[in-house]
């Protein structure tokens, strides 16, 4: 029998463990370039529906249960359309000039403050080192909210085939499907479920004491030695959990689709989302966050082979 073993919970490596600044994370688009190069646009926005059991025919090579009929825990997010609300220039991993679309949405007019149009176009920038999107998504035509979601989103490619592309989607509407494909995997950075303030034993996982330990059984047992006289951030102790910025890996898209061509809303509607009306995308799992909860979508900073290798063929939802 392997020796019992329960490290403490809580990586030091989340420090210090407050609340997230924004819903929205920021993201380090620097490493996914590079593992992405034969891409286009490298993420998206997403609102998390919530979980279901999807029914799967098991195809994946060397699997104790390939071409066997099993279950498996999915999670929806519905991704309503994005559009381009402005184009970023960098120069010397500096802004250097930023240039506002035409065709913006009104609800986003309305909700945020803009500079001054200027009269450049995108043609009369050439001295620049790289060139992403603000990117806002339309959803208000989901039953989330109206205010829409804004971030700033980096492609992959060359200068020239950046700003070819910029010029292929600008003032359209830009699709999940265009980005993302079925059998792929994809990374989700967003904001976990909060919790509010809590003791040592649940946000640590350190063990109960003994009912006849003195003052109190969930807390810690010592703060520290006398010397020196100063209790470390090391030591567990009460305070925020949840509600922080967390990335999760290599998640198995099963599949994409539209509301339109398949409809996959239970007659009730999803419990504490509702119904929904856009497109959607099934990922493989569970994912951070509660019900519309918005993330970010990106492409996979490292997949492994572990995870591509998995191919399910979708049976039934449940």
């Amino acid at each position: 029998m392997g020796k019992a073993s329960r490290p403490r919970r809580g990586s030091l490596q989340y420090w210090p463990r407050k609340r997230a600044e924004k819903i929205l994370p920021s993201v380090n688009w620097n490493g996914i370039t590079q593992a992405n190069s034969d891409k286009k646009l490298l993420g998206f926005i997403g609102y998390k529906v919530g979980m279901k059991s999807l029914f799967v025919k098991d195809n994946t090579n060397e699997s104790m249960t390939k071409g066997k009929r099993i279950t498996i825990p999915i999670t929806i997010l519905e991704c309503p359309p994005l559009k381009i609300l402005s184009i970023r220039f960098y120069k010397n991993k500096k802004v250097a000039s930023e240039i506002l679309s035409n065709d913006l949405d009104k609800t986003l007019i309305r909700k945020i403050k803009f500079p001054k149009k200027t009269s450049k176009k995108l043609e009369d920038f050439s001295d620049f080192d790289d060139v992403r999107i603000i990117a806002y998504s339309l959803v208000k035509n989901t039953t989330v909210k109206k205010k829409p979601d804004v971030v700033e989103i980096a492609l992959s490619g060359t200068k020239e085939e950046k700003v070819a592309w910029i010029k292929e989607h600008l003032n359209k509407e830009i699709k999940i499907s265009e980005v993302f494909e079925a059998g792929g995997l994809t990374d989700i950075r967003g904001v976990t479920k909060g919790k509010g303030i809590q003791g040592p034993v649940k946000r640590f996982g350190i063990t109960l004491r003994s009912h006849k330990a003195e003052k109190g059984q969930r807390k810690t047992g010592s703060l520290g030695p006398w010397h020196p006289a100063r209790v470390t951030f090391r030591v567990p102790m009460a305070g925020q959990l949840g509600m922080f910025t967390r990335t999760t890996y290599n998640n198995s898209i099963l599949e994409i689709g539209s509301i339109s061509e398949k409809n996959i809303n239970p007659k009730e509607g999803f419990k504490k989302y509702g119904n929904i009306k856009t497109d959607y995308i099934i990922l493989r799992g569970s994912i951070q966050g509660p019900s519309k909860r918005q993330l970010i979508i990106t492409q996979p900073l490292r997949s492994t082979k572990t995870q591509s290798k998995k191919s399910f063929e979708v049976i039934e939802i449940r």
